[in-house]
């Protein structure tokens, strides 16, 4: 670890910031690469519970960016991250949305909001891979993610407590199956 870990999770954060296109998922992949694989600061393991807790608390996803500022320097860290993730997006969108709005309609304006779309989405698959990939539960959590991931292109509106229920049952039966 750097000897200013503030300034370091500064670097590692603002930057993503910028990056969640999409809402907190776009970030959770270059975030884990960020503080697992560069930095070192957490394992795979770790990482992932962090991931679980800030999926389960009440607030943003993007909380979990705290949690990991939480984890690296207690309460100090924790305000650094969640400043570092919201300061910078916010005030680029306060400038850009000025100037967006002021050319609502026009073609640019069209082609950039649809080529950003598949960016967004991009990013938010990354995110979802790369928890699979580190958490590493085998062929059924794949199988769950590709059918979940299709049931919800076919039915949008679903429920995600249904899906998240049907994926706790399949894996509890798994685990009684397997002893």
């Amino acid at each position: 670890m750097s000897d200013h870990p503030l300034l370091t999770l500064i670097i590692v954060v603002a930057p993503l910031s910028l990056l969640a296109i999409g809402g907190a998922a776009s970030i959770y992949a270059p975030l884990q690469h960020e503080v697992v694989d560069v930095y070192k600061w957490f394992s795979g393991r770790e990482y992932i519970e962090m991931f679980a807790i800030a999926r389960v608390t009440p607030g943003p996803g993007s909380m979990l960016a705290t949690i990991v500022g939480w984890r690296l320097a207690g309460w100090a860290g924790a305000m650094t991250a969640t400043v570092a993730l919201y300061l910078p997006c916010s005030l680029l969108c306060f400038f850009v949305a000025r100037t967006w709005n002021r050319y609502r309609g026009s073609r640019w304006h069209s082609v950039i909001e649809n080529g950003l779309r598949p960016i967004a989405a991009g990013l938010m698959i990354a995110g979802g891979v790369m928890v699979l990939r580190v958490e590493d539960l085998g062929l059924v959590a794949w199988a769950l993610a590709l059918g979940f991931t299709a049931l919800l292109l076919l039915r949008p509106m679903l429920h995600p407590l249904i899906l998240m229920s049907g994926g706790a049952a399949v894996f509890v039966a798994v685990h009684f199956i397997n002893g």
